[in-house]
């Protein structure tokens, strides 16, 4: 069974409540882009694609109910505004990931267009908006398949030593169905290996301090049966030196890709691309061409989201009652109160520690120079 984090029709949104995994599978109704807002700040959804496509639908919605109820603005001009401003206040929720703002640039300038032409009606303008929003639904799948197939091909033949046909990859945060429309541009590319028989085994890290591997990729790795273990972040290293059943790849996705190649991504993944270079493994970064900064130069132009102190002094999960055996969700301190946190949601890998960036129309390589060309993929 697919699983489904995004749920769209006719107007009518939900998400899966990425709070409450892996212990609780429960969707939230999103019917305005305040609401829509709220979710993305409050990482109710995260994942760069989602991000993005969520946003976009939560105006769909919120622009389908004015037109049922017949509330739009009276003139083609004024919904245009409307919708522009409501795309500058969704982009304000996450600024790290690209894809949200790249969004809403190409959803702008759509709207735009339609209501500069001639007789511009206001209904036009909405019905202009909501189709481009919901074909963005529809697209996000098939570029993370074509990733997940790019993917598994170039680590099936530039990442295995020659006796062996199954790859053992490492991939970090969530990237899968639970960050996209659906499976997902690192983890697709693992879904990829696995459905066509070159996958042995899989590894996902725990991802502090939000924990989104082990809460979220481990549910979707046990969700598709995917033979796969989680360890700590700490672990990678000794996992990478082990002899015998070695790590080939790491996978991760990207919030961000600069024109030179440098990558934000979830924090930890800079240390990973470090690990990587040493040990020999290859280190790959999946992403559609949405996340590809060509206006930001390199890593030192982006910037990154710091996030609340309690996301590291505390810890959520699931308590269990000795007694009854009733669960409830719950949250605990692990740290001295009155120790000061620093808490960046992401960090950058130079474009030099990677081996290739995977992306819908192939896997972008550093030519003879040693350097990422990305701009050709943009033809």
């Amino acid at each position: 069974m697919v699983l489904e984090a995004i749920r769209y029709n006719g107007g009518k949104l939900s998400i899966i409540d990425q709070l409450q995994l892996p212990f609780l599978e429960s969707y939230i109704d999103i019917q305005t882009s305040e609401e829509g807002w709220q979710t993305i700040k409050k990482m109710q959804v995260r994942g760069a694609p989602a991000i993005a496509i969520v946003a976009a639908l939560s105006l769909a919605s919120e622009l389908q109910q004015l037109l049922t109820q017949n509330k739009l603005p009276t003139n083609a001009e004024e919904v245009a505004v409307f919708i522009i401003e409501r795309l500058t206040y969704l982009v304000t929720s996450r600024p790290t990931a690209v894809n949200l703002s790249d969004a809403a640039r190409k959803l702008e300038s759509i709207v735009s267009k339609s209501a500069q032409s001639s007789g511009a009606t206001a209904q036009e303008v909405a019905s202009t908006f909501i189709i481009a929003a919901e074909a963005m639904l529809t697209k996000d799948i098939e570029d993370n398949t074509a990733i997940g197939e790019h993917g598994a091909r170039w680590i099936s033949t530039k990442a295995l030593p020659e006796q062996q046909s199954k790859a053992i990859v490492l991939t970090h945060c969530n990237t899968g169905s639970l960050a996209t429309a659906g499976y997902g541009t690192a983890l697709g590319v693992i879904r990829s290996l696995m459905s066509n028989g070159g996958l042995r085994h899989a590894y996902c890290t725990e991802t502090r301090p939000y924990n989104q591997g082990s809460r979220l990729t481990a549910f979707e790795l046990v969700h598709d049966e995917i033979p796969a273990t989680l360890i700590t972040d700490s672990m990678v290293a000794a996992l990478l030196s082990r002899r015998g059943d070695q790590v080939n790849a790491i996978v991760v996705g990207a919030d961000r890709v600069s024109a030179n190649g440098d990558t934000a991504n979830k924090i930890g993944t800079y240390g990973l691309a470090v690990l990587a270079r040493h040990h020999g493994v290859k280190f790959l970064v999946a992403a559609p061409l949405t996340t590809i900064d060509l206006a930001t130069k390199s890593g030192d132009d982006i910037i990154i989201e710091e996030r609340p102190p309690s996301e590291v002094t505390r810890i959520k999960g699931l308590e269990e009652d000795d007694v009854t055996g009733d669960a409830k969700l719950g949250t605990v301190k692990i740290a001295a109160d009155g120790i000061d946190v620093w808490n960046p949601a992401f960090d950058v890998t130079p474009f030099a520690l990677i081996d290739g960036i995977i992306t819908e129309r192939g896997v972008a390589e550093k030519g003879a120079d040693g350097l990422f060309h990305l701009e050709e993929f943009f033809g």
